[in-house]
């Protein structure tokens, strides 16, 4: 009787009725599928939809049998949403110090970030966290991973992407079935999109596919250069925040915080703009330059992306013994960063 109550309890708190939203939206997914064999050979497939199809067959099945992924069943279905978008993720954050604000769940542990099927929760939860006194960011998402608890579809709003970007997102969603760890979003994303970019160049090359193959190497190069410009800012502010200690001073930190982030927009359009090679100017001017939850958000899926990198060159650029190489590091690490610090010499 207690456990049912505490079941039912659990149910009809925010986690609880949130995480029922989600199933029950993952439900209508899984619902929708169909098999991605059967449409590529189904003469009413469209040339263009059965070409895409095609590339997320082999893609997967090069993530598996080339790059030993754990693939399971994931992407061997499609669901089309018939919306545009398929989920709009929250991010919070301290204004005056540089900590986000997290959410537990159930086996992922505490996570930086919400995604929402309900958009207008999603922004009603971002002005909550305004109206609190935090930053907040929102943002869209064309696919996500469930861990491999379910057989994960292919999504109609991934199936949009173009070929380098579709091959890249089956291989960094399946490197979440590979190996993810509970607690550490930033290790986790930061590490599979490495595995995906990195996998997707060998996948290219593989087809003979040069010019994307090329095309997948630099648009890694532009990761990791807007990592360590992220990588920068970030350190500007931290250094900002602590050079004005104690709540007496958070006007101060306020104050400081927008001269890094002035500076910052100066820097990334002077400096780092003219060496980015794979998206225009006109997108890195909208990119958001003044929110601690804005930066966090950005830096989940990009930091120490050389680190990875300088692991791949230890391993002679054998990307499955890279795999296996962070992985075991970072498998009962209390910090999975230190840990392949260390096994590189750096710490």
């Amino acid at each position: 009787m207690a456990a049912g109550a505490l079941v039912v309890a659990f149910l009809l708190s925010p986690t609880g009725c949130y995480l029922s939203r989600a199933g029950w939206e993952e439900a209508k997914i899984l619902a929708g599928r169909r098999q991605i064999v059967r449409l590529v050979d189904d003469p009413r497939t469209d040339r263009v939809t059965r070409d895409r199809l095609r590339l997320v067959l082999e893609a997967r099945g090069f993530a598996a049998d080339s790059i030993h992924l754990r693939t399971r069943q994931s992407f061997t279905t499609y669901t089309h949403l018939g919306r545009d978008t398929l989920v709009l993720v929250v991010s919070g954050a301290y204004r005056d110090r540089l900590e986000p604000y997290t959410w537990w769940f159930p086996i992922v542990g505490r996570v930086p970030y919400k995604g929402f099927f309900d958009f207008g929760a999603a922004y009603d939860l971002a002005r909550d966290l305004e109206r609190r006194g935090y930053d907040s960011y929102v943002r869209p998402s064309a696919a996500f991973s469930t861990l491999g608890w379910f057989n994960d579809p292919l999504l109609s709003t991934t199936l949009r992407l173009d070929s380098m970007n579709l091959a890249n997102t089956v291989i960094h969603e399946v490197t979440h079935n590979t190996f993810y760890k509970p607690g550490q979003a930033v290790f986790n994303e930061s590490f599979a999109n490495f595995v995906g970019a990195r996998g997707s160049a060998w996948f290219f090359r593989t087809r003979g596919d040069s010019a994307t193959a090329a095309r997948a190497d630099a648009d890694w190069e532009d990761d990791k250069l807007m990592g360590a410009f992220w990588a920068s800012l970030y350190r500007s502010l931290d250094s900002a925040y602590k050079a004005h200690p104690g709540d007496s001073a958070r006007a101060a930190r306020l104050a400081a915080r927008d001269t890094v982030y002035a500076w910052g927009r100066r820097h990334l359009l002077q400096d780092i703009a003219p060496r980015i090679r794979t998206f225009p100017p006109a997108r890195l001017a909208r990119i958001r330059i003044d929110n601690n939850a804005a930066l966090l958000a950005r830096r989940i899926y990009l930091t120490d992306l050389d680190l990875f990198d300088r692991v791949w060159e230890r391993e002679g650029r054998d990307l499955r013994r890279t795999i296996e190489r962070v992985v075991r590091l970072a498998k009962d690490a209390d910090d999975p960063y230190q840990a392949v610090k260390q096994w590189l010499g750096e710490e």
